[in-house]
C-alpha cells in the first residue's frame, strides 16, 4: 500500500525492481506528454550530442542545470524510450495527492526521497538495482530548482558518492532553459562524451575504492563533484543563449506553467528584486 509522507524511499517504495523495459503504459503517457508539451503548448528543445550516448542502459546521468519541473522532460527528451531512465525525486513535491502518488508508481521512472530519509546507502541501492537490471540511474547533483539561468549552481556529493561506489559509466546531459516555461518556450539540452569517475579524477585517484563512508571517499567525492562542474558547466553557458527570447516576446501563461509542479514561491535569480516567473 502507498502511503505518501511516512519516509518510504527508492526500492521500499517503489516494491518491485526497476524496469528497464518501456511498458505500452509507459509509452502511451509519453506520447501524451510529447503531444501536450510540443502540440498545445508549443515548446521546443533542441538536442545535440545524442551519438554519444551508449547502445544500452547500465549507465549514470549526470544532468545540469537544474531549474524547474520539466528538467526530467529534457532528459527524457535526449534519450530513447528503452531502455527506461529512473530519477532520484522529492516525494513532498510529487505525491501532492495519493491520486498522483499511485499515478507514478505505475508509471514507474521515479524513487523518491524524503528529506531526513535513510541517507546515502538506500540511494546506492536503488541505483545498482536500477543499473543492474539495464536501465539509466538519473541525477541532477544541484539537488534544488534555485540557481541563476544559465549557469550551474554548487553540486552536492551524493551523485559522485554513487559514482564511486558503482564504478558505472558516466554521461553528463547540460540542460538550458528551464527556469521559466511559457507557451511557445524554447529550451536545449546536449549529451555529452561517456566518462567515468577514474577518468575525471585522473592522478588523483588510483582505482581502488576507498572504504566506504571514510574520510578519503568523501574527499574523493568532493573532487569529482568539481570535475563534474567543470565539465558541465561551460557546456550550459554555451547553450543557453539560444534559449533567451527578446523582453518584449509575448509570455503567456508563464505564471501556471513554471509552477504547474512546483510548490509557487520566489526562486533565487541573478536578480532578487526581480519577479523572473511574474
Amino acid at each position: 500500500m502507498l502511503s505518501a509522507g511516512t519516509g518510504r524511499e527508492g526500492l521500499e517504495w517503489l516494491g518491485r525492481p526497476p524496469e528497464a523495459r518501456a511498458s505500452a503504459f509507459y509509452r502511451a503517457v509519453r506520447l501524451f506528454a510529447r503531444f501536450v508539451l510540443f502540440g498545445l503548448c508549443r515548446m521546443r528543445i533542441a538536442t545535440s550530442g545524442q551519438e554519444h550516448l551508449p547502445g544500452g542502459g547500465g549507465y549514470l546521468l549526470i544532468a545540469a542545470a537544474h531549474r524547474g519541473w520539466m528538467d526530467p522532460f529534457l532528459v527524457m527528451h535526449a534519450l530513447p524510450a528503452e531502455p527506461r531512465v529512473w530519477f532520484l525525486g522529492s516525494g513532498p513535491s510529487t505525491f501532492t495527492s495519493r491520486t498522483r502518488e499511485r499515478f507514478v508508481h505505475r508509471l514507474g521512472g521515479l524513487l523518491p526521497v524524503w528529506r531526513g530519509g535513510v541517507g546515502i546507502e538506500g540511494h546506492v541501492a536503488a541505483a545498482r538495482a536500477v543499473l543492474g537490471n539495464g536501465a539509466v540511474f538519473a541525477q541532477m547533483p544541484e539537488g534544488t530548482v534555485s540557481g541563476p539561468p544559465g549557469r550551474i549552481g554548487p553540486f552536492r556529493s551524493g551523485a559522485a558518492l554513487i559514482a564511486l561506489r558503482t564504478g558505472a559509466t558516466i554521461v553528463p546531459l547540460a540542460i538550458a532553459g528551464t527556469e521559466e516555461l511559457y507557451l511557445g518556450r524554447r529550451m536545449a539540452s546536449r549529451v555529452l562524451p561517456p566518462t567515468s569517475a577514474r577518468e575525471l579524477l585522473g592522478d588523483a585517484w588510483d582505482g581502488v575504492p576507498p572504504a566506504e563512508g571514510s574520510r578519503q571517499e568523501l574527499e574523493l567525492a568532493h573532487r569529482l563533484s568539481d570535475r563534474l562542474e567543470e565539465l558541465l558547466g561551460p557546456t550550459v553557458e554555451a547553450i543557453y543563449p539560444a534559449t533567451v527570447d527578446p523582453p518584449r516576446h509575448p509570455r503567456r501563461l508563464r505564471r501556471t506553467l513554471t509552477w504547474l509542479f512546483l510548490r509557487p514561491g520566489r526562486l533565487d535569480r541573478d536578480d532578487p528584486g526581480s519577479d523572473a516567473v511574474a
